[in-house]
């Protein structure tokens, strides 16, 4: 039984533990209580296996490049003791956020291990196996198999916690408004997901290449994108959890399995020959701590049993509101400045007596970062505020848009760069000729800084728009947020259901053509590029399918923001195309604008028809 329980009509932050419906939850020989503990033994049987698995070899013949046996045995078993812990207790709650945590990032981690059974030999997993010569395709070893299990067996147990920890929000009822610093939760996840995405560690080792996930083999990419994903994920669910042993659970668990993916490889740049410590998986292991330190913090005002009555509670929410608007403008302000550096900045270094060529598309996101910049200002005007927190958190796609584009051309040009073998302690018998070809250079580095920074601003923004909410509905007024109490309603539909058509057109098909070029699409021709063209339009597609339940000043600023992200579509044809002799504009030229005009009109369609309905 949980301090924090309560029914859904209580007020929150008033804890209730004699109630009957309480007390029938914990006491009943029901499914509940044993479907907990059910998951419980689960989790318990699979941190035994991946215990088991880290003491065999993975690999026949293979061995890891450390001993890193003790280290993995207790990142295994870890979890499940605070699982244990917290059942014994009886807080059930905690216990089921910790399962549905550790649950949450087992797919990604079952796939990082499904790479030694496709290729070993390209598995970056230094603390299981560590080539000592050329292999091709080696056999899995007895190890891999219980690693495999208690993945699986750790996904079985978070489908019998689901149902505890769905009670356990019941009980709890609406969400208290004072989130304090569960807050930091889903900045951390992306800040771990973006580790999980960089090189895990530095190699000068022949047989054990250095590579982003990006680089890597296709196993272990579809690992780190699924693990990249779901670890903010995770953290914003625990974010939204009415229950805060639930929450505190679910950011425990997310941290200690970003904890097992992040500190082998730390540990292993430490100690291992040829291997040095990388920022990615320092990142990562950061993230993971810190999602754990949230879990000690205070999630709600009964916990302290403190009571919000009146005006201080007013007092006690508007310091963070100020706080969370100046960390949206100052992120956002540092993404545009980042991204003004990626395109001025050399993308390519020539290794040769050579020039190197410049990509067009550092134009297109030197216009991304003034499309973020502007409204970025008006993020520090208190009046504007609200308003312009909306657009930024729009315009950030234009980042992704851009960047995607700037190193999908760096990429292109330095993946059959030469490489000298003396760098990874390799001697030929015959030398070979010097090298030739580009390798990246500081604007590559920028971009993806910016693309990181514009990541973080659109959570702060989301979060940003969260507290406006909160700050609104318990002050019952509009303050400074700019929001009243009405939807944008049904009154949208249609022309939102014409903008998505057309921005899914626009950024599906080219918005030049030029002789022997060929544009990056959706659904040919994908490339990296095409990931930012993916990305930008997920991003416009959410903000429409937000808007029909949002106040109308809100859906205004989310679909001016998405107008401009399609302007920024359009514009790749002065400011790319005319990089290219015999360029002109393409169908997805005329569809951005016209899904840009759709936009604006229905933004002006939502404001109307509040003020009508008012």
């Amino acid at each position: 039984m949980t301090s924090r329980s309560r029914h859904p009509g209580d007020s929150a932050g008033q804890a209730v533990p004699g109630t009957a419906s309480a007390e029938l939850l914990r006491s009943e020989p029901g499914s509940r209580p044993r479907a907990l503990l059910l998951s419980a033994g689960l989790v318990s049987a699979g941190a035994v296996a991946l215990a088991a698995g880290a003491l065999l070899p993975v690999i026949q013949g293979g061995s890891p490049g450390f001993t890193a046996a003790p280290l993995l045995v207790v990142l295994a078993l870890a979890p499940a003791a605070a699982v244990l812990y917290a059942v014994v207790t009886g807080r059930s709650g905690l216990a089921a956020g910790l399962v549905l945590g550790l649950t949450a990032l087992a797919p990604g981690r079952l796939l990082l291990d499904l790479q030694l059974l496709a290729d070993g030999s390209l598995a970056a997993r230094p603390e299981l196996f560590l080539a000592d010569r050329l292999l091709a395709l080696p056999p899995a070893g007895p190890g891999l198999w219980p690693l495999v299990a208690g993945h699986l067996l750790t996904l079985a147990a978070g489908a019998f916690a689901a149902g505890a920890a769905r009670d356990e929000a019941e009980l709890a009822g609406e969400l208290d408004g004072r989130r304090r610093w569960r807050l930091l939760g889903p900045v951390l996840g992306v800040a771990g997901g973006v580790g999980l995405l960089l090189a895990p560690f530095g190699s000068g080792n022949a047989y054990l290449l250095a590579k982003n996930a990006f680089e890597g083999p296709t196993v272990a990419l579809a690992g780190y994108l699924l693990l990249a994903a779901l670890l903010p994920l995770t953290a914003l669910v625990a974010v939204s959890s009415p229950s805060a042993e639930v929450g505190k659970g679910g950011f425990a668990g997310a941290g200690l399995a970003a904890l097992a993916v992040g500190v082998p490889p730390v540990i292993a740049g430490l100690v291992v020959d040829r291997l040095s410590v990388a920022p990615g998986s320092v990142v990562v292991t950061v993230a993971g701590l810190a999602l754990v330190g949230l879990a000690f913090t205070r999630f709600d005002v009964a916990e302290a049993g403190e009571a919000v009555t009146g005006d201080m509670a007013g007092e006690a929410k508007l310091p963070g509101l100020f706080w969370w608007r100046l960390a949206t403008g100052g992120l956002a302000l540092l993404a545009a400045a980042a991204a003004t550096a990626g395109a001025l900045a050399p993308v390519l270094k020539a290794n040769g007596p050579a020039p190197a060529p410049e990509t067009p598309a550092r134009w297109l996101l030197l216009g991304a970062a003034v499309v973020l910049a502007v409204p970025a200002l008006f993020v520090f005007v208190p009046r504007l505020s609200a308003f312009a927190r909306g657009v930024v958190a729009a315009t950030w796609a234009g980042v992704v848009l851009a960047g995607a584009a700037v190193l999908s051309a760096a990429l292109s040009v330095t993946e059959d760069k030469a490489v000298d073998p003396a760098l990874f302690g390799v001697d030929l018998p015959v030398p070979l000729p010097d090298k030739v070809g580009f390798s990246a250079g500081p604007g590559v580095t920028w971009t993806f800084i910016a693309l990181v920074l514009a990541a973080v601003a659109a959570l702060a923004a989301v979060i940003t728009g969260v507290v406006e909410r909160d700050v609104s509905d318990d002050d019952n007024a509009e303050l400074d947020t700019g929001l009243d109490g009405t939807r944008a309603g049904g009154n949208v539909l249609t022309p939102l259901v014409a903008a998505a058509v057309l921005a899914i057109a626009a950024f599906g098909t080219p918005v030049f053509t030029a002789p022997g070029y060929t544009a990056p699409g959706l659904w040919s021709d994908f490339g990296a590029a095409s990931w930012g063209l993916l990305g930008a339009l997920a991003v416009v597609l959410g903000l429409y399918a937000l808007v029909p339940r949002s106040r109308p000043a809100a859906a205004a600023s989310a679909l001016a923001g998405a107008a401009l992200v399609l302007g920024l579509r359009a514009a790749e044809l002065p400011l790319v195309g005319s990089e290219y002799d015999g360029s002109s504009a393409g169908i997805g030229f005329w569809l951005a604008l016209a899904g840009a005009v759709v936009t604006l009109v229905t933004a002006g369609m939502a404001v109307a028809g509040a003020r009508r309905a008012g």
